[in-house]
């Protein structure tokens, strides 16, 4: 594994966590599982521009998804 894959996997998960509190603290489901998706694909994706491209997504995705 790359170390940008290590650093930018950290930045999300770390992210995730505070998305996956936020939701489960406003009962917003849509921020919870956006948290719980940062979390784990990093997991997940290997490439380096396609992981902070998808967290770029995932991160933007509450924004324009209300529940």
């Amino acid at each position: 594994m790359q170390t940008a894959n290590l650093f930018w996997g950290l930045i999300f998960s770390s992210i995730g966590i505070g998305y996956f509190i936020y939701g489960r603290r406003q009962s917003n489901l849509v921020v919870r599982y956006c948290g719980i998706a940062l979390i784990l694909y990093p997991y997940l994706v290997t490439n380096t521009f396609a992981l902070v491209a998808l967290g770029i997504v995932i991160m933007l995705t509450p924004r324009f998804i209300d529940i």
